[in-house]
């Protein structure tokens, strides 16, 4: 519980008031070099104001990104299930807004209110965090969000990794163990594994950092649930405008996988520049899969994993 509570308060999102909520967010500093990622605070799940024309009835209405919600059981707490939720003002005035955020128990939520100042028409967007207790029983659980007298219902449904759609993608939402993990943000190695292979969300939950500048190798290995037939292994390292692949990504690596309780290399990648690679390599039977990073781009050496995909 306090590993859940810690994951839960770093991605919690922060509430926006005031006139200045609709606000555009300051520009970054485009150096690369400005600022390491590792010294940058951890970017946790935004609040996004968007604009929009008021339908003038004066309501608040709820929205959701899904029409569901799907919530692994099992997974390492500090990699909770996601879902976009929200609030459009149709008022003809601009209100501080309230939504109200329900959920069945045993589920727990990353927040129960979402507040902000609304002009008419505006639409407020948030990430909302749901974790799933080991002892959860599978099924469907409800999500309610409530603005006045209105209430959108997200269910919510609680499977083991087994029975998740994976997309042909054997890591997905697997158990990930790591070397070391960096402790200046929030770096989970079992994001490596949540099916988002997309760098905006660095430092705050969507990538693992290790914790040894220049210190070589680093490892991170992903257990496939039983024996699994795989040849093929897909590495998205850190890669933004900002933070290009090709100063600050991971550019040397070896893949293993386990057979037979053996860890053997089946693919090696040297020189990458890219925000991503794919290793190809013959079918073989393995319960694991290993990242064994050897070198970053850069002078600012660390090892930065965004996703890896295992097929």
């Amino acid at each position: 519980m306090r590993h859940l509570t810690a994951a839960l308060a770093v991605a919690a999102v922060t509430v926006l008031t005031g006139p200045g909520a609709n606000a555009a967010a300051p520009q970054q500093d485009p150096s690369p070099a400005a600022q390491p990622p590792e010294q940058q605070p951890a970017s946790v799940t935004s609040i996004n104001v968007r604009p929009g024309k008021s339908k003038g009835t004066g309501k608040l209405t709820p929205i959701a990104g899904a029409d569901k919600l799907i919530a692994p059981l099992g997974v390492d707490p500090a990699c909770p299930a996601k879902i976009e939720i929200g609030m459009r003002s149709d008022a003809k005035k601009a209100a501080y807004s309230d939504m109200q955020v329900e959920i069945d128990q045993p589920l727990s939520a990353s927040r129960s209110i979402l507040s902000s100042y609304l002009p008419p028409g505006y639409e407020l967007g948030a990430k909302l965090l749901v974790a799933v207790p080991p002892a959860t029983p599978e099924g469907q659980y409800g999500l309610r969000l409530r603005t006045g007298d209105r209430t959108l219902a997200v269910p919510v449904e609680v499977v083991t990794p087994d029975k998740l759609d994976n997309g042909g993608n054997l890591a997905l939402r697997r158990q990930v163990t790591a070397s070391s993990q960096h402790v200046n943000a929030n770096y989970p190695p079992c994001s490596i594994a949540d099916g988002d292979n997309g760098s905006n969300g660095w430092a705050g939950g969507n990538g693992w950092n290790d914790a040894t500048a220049r210190a070589w190798p680093d490892t991170v290995a992903i257990a496939l649930g039983g024996a699994k037939q795989v040849s093929r292994v897909d590495l998205y390292t850190l890669s933004t405008e900002r933070y290009p692949a090709s100063t600050f990504g991971l550019r040397d690596w070896d893949v293993q996988v386990q057979a037979a309780g053996q860890w053997q290399t089946v693919a090696q990648v040297r020189g990458n520049t890219a925000g991503n690679a794919r290793s190809d390599f013959a079918p073989v039977t393995a319960d694991a899969v290993r990242i064994v990073a050897l070198a970053s781009n850069g002078a600012n050496d660390y090892t930065r994993i965004v996703e890896v995909e295992v097929r």
